[in-house]
């Protein structure tokens, strides 16, 4: 960053948009996200900012552009910190984000990295304060050593002023304040010193909870990540059943009228794996556990459960090769890997490609999760998605336990840094949903469609089936028919491919034991990636390291499916 001091006027507006651009700085899980909804009262768009990987959500009003960057990690070498901070240029407003719990630490660890940039610190969590009267004498006293406006607030409880004809309208109260004050800051910043003269000399600490017991902690946490999968399952057997055949036959005139259509599109929209064949899937089963996930993970947020959990399972993930932070990332896939891999930038350097290899292993996806399902329930082995999912996270932790880098497991990077807990803002959640919704529509589903067209050209081909006659003979090494191969090539170029198995009156599972059913959904869901995943790995990292991380995938995947298979037949026969 540059030492030279900017000047004092708004230089970083455009010609184009007449905004001033702000970017918002502060550690994780100190409210930025929540500070920058309340005063725009906007949802946000996201993107690449300035061209490089750091993914940051844009919040845009009448007279600025805020840019809220992921949260700095300090003490862990992540791709998203990095690029945070360079985000900061010389002739751009900053807004330092800071807790009320814990601000002179916060501001002896940012300070340094905004020095002599115009902006502004905004004290979260202002409402956890019980001496609000002499602590605001201190924060008036710090802002005249800084010499940079310091503003406390209840980052839930701001409310912009109602406008007319560009007008604000009169509203009184301290919400409306809030608002006035961090605009006042942002019309008059300061310079950023390098260090505070000043100290607050008061740190609140949140209050203990079950999450801080040391074995019913983690364990906690543990059954808290699982919630999200349960209630997958709960629906795929209450609501999905039911939806299906409705579904189903509201899609029948559309694909009644593709079939009229010229062969190679009619094709492609109609053929077994079209896009109209399997859209149901998508509506029925896809869509809504995405839905549920991104929802409950937007409360965990929310609520500060995640940084509970992440504190709380830190110990235990350390001796894998992964963080407490990690995990959360593993969990994110339930939902969709794409956001879940994208998310790993905020992973430290020695663990991120684990992260990213736990992701493509063990995180069965919107669609991979509720066919897994759909297969389980038209087999009548609804059962099976225990002792499934008990098979999916043991054989995840020894995979990643045996690929883990040295200096992963090593590590003496400490997460500790617990926050309060809330109870959940529903727009903070209905935004968080969003974000997700807005992933998986604009990245997972294009490819959805393109692999659809894929799928279907190639049967159209008799590639998939010559392919499953090829690979058939090796279903004897997992103590399968030939037939299933069919399910597991399908299933490697899309997820969704796993409910093959109960094509044409699931004449080939009717055959299956429950072993075998659970040896070949498994086989099916761990082999590769799907093509999303991989082209989003190679994009995140590089694509000779994606192909190094499906090659060491598929041979671990195969190594596990003969143990469950044979280990299986010999324990239930």
């Amino acid at each position: 960053m540059s030492t030279e001091k900017p000047q004092t006027e708004k230089s970083n507006r455009t010609k184009e948009t007449d905004r001033q651009t702000v970017v918002v700085v502060g550690k994780e899980s100190v409210g930025k996200s929540e500070l920058v909804s309340s005063l725009t009262g906007d949802r946000p768009t996201s993107g690449n900012f300035r061209g490089t990987t750091t993914r940051s959500e844009r919040y845009v009003i009448d007279d600025y552009t805020f840019v809220d960057t992921p949260g700095i990690v300090l003490d862990a070498d992540t791709e998203a910190t990095r690029d945070a901070l360079q985000q900061v240029q010389d002739n751009e407003t900053v807004m330092l984000v800071v807790p009320a719990t814990d601000i002179d630490s916060d501001l002896a660890d940012l300070l340094p990295l905004v020095k002599d940039h115009l902006g502004s610190v905004v004290v979260t969590f202002w409402d956890k304060v019980d001496e609000q009267t002499e602590t605001r004498r201190a924060l008036e006293q710090l802002s005249a050593d800084l010499g940079v406006p310091v503003t406390p607030v209840d980052a839930r409880n701001i409310k912009r002023p109602m406008t007319d004809g560009g007008t604000a309208a009169a509203e009184t109260g301290s919400a409306s304040d809030d608002y006035s004050r961090i605009m006042a800051a942002l019309d008059q910043p300061g310079v950023f010193p390098g260090a505070a003269r000043e100290q607050i000399g008061r740190r609140i600490e949140p209050p203990k909870t079950v999450f801080e017991w040391p074995i019913l902690g983690p364990l906690v946490s543990l059954l808290l990540l699982l919630l999200p999968a349960g209630l997958a399952v709960w629906f795929a057997n209450t609501l999905a059943g039911e939806l299906d055949p409705i579904v189903g036959a509201a899609f029948e005139p559309l694909v009644a009228t593709a079939a009229t259509l010229p062969e190679p599109i009619a094709v492609l929209l109609t053929n077994e794996y079209g896009l109209l064949s399997m859209g149901p899937f998508l509506f029925v089963w896809a869509g809504p556990t995405m839905l549920l996930f991104a929802v409950i993970l937007g409360v965990y947020k929310n609520t500060g459960l995640v940084t509970r959990m992440t504190v709380s399972l830190h110990p235990m993930m350390r001796q894998i090769g992964l963080s407490g932070r990690d995990l959360i990332r593993v969990v994110m896939g339930f939902g969709c890997n794409v956001p879940a891999v994208v998310n790993t930038r905020s992973c430290s350097d020695c663990t991120r490609c684990t992260t990213i290899s736990a992701i493509s292993f063990g995180s069965a996806c919107s669609y991979q999760f509720p066919a897994t399902l759909a297969v389980f329930a038209a087999v009548g082995m609804s059962w099976l998605v225990g002792p499934y999912l008990l098979v999916l996270a043991l054989t995840t932790f020894i995979y990643v336990g045996l690929i883990a880098p040295t200096e992963a497991r090593q590590s003496t990077t400490i997460v500790d840094r617990r926050t309060f807990l809330t109870w959940p803002d529903p727009k903070a959640v209905a935004r968080e949903a969003w974000s997700a919704l807005r992933e998986f529509f604009v990245k997972a589903l294009p490819v959805f469609v393109v692999i659809t067209f894929v799928a279907a050209a190639l049967d159209r081909l008799g590639i998939i089936d010559a392919m499953g006659s090829i690979i058939g003979p090796a279903m004897a090494l997992f103590n399968l028919p030939a037939e299933a191969a069919l399910t597991v090539v399908l299933a490697s170029i899309r997820k969704d491919g796993i409910a093959l198995l109960t094509a044409d009156g699931a004449s080939t599972a009717a055959a299956l034991s429950p072993v075998q059913v659970l040896v070949v959904v498994y086989l099916a869901g761990v082999l590769l990636p799907c093509l999303v995943t991989a082209f989003t790995v190679a994009r995140e990292v590089s694509a000779r390291w994606a192909l190094k991380m499906v090659t060491r995938q598929a041979a671990a995947a195969v190594a596990f499916a003969v143990v469950i298979a044979w280990s299986g037949a010999l324990l239930f026969g």
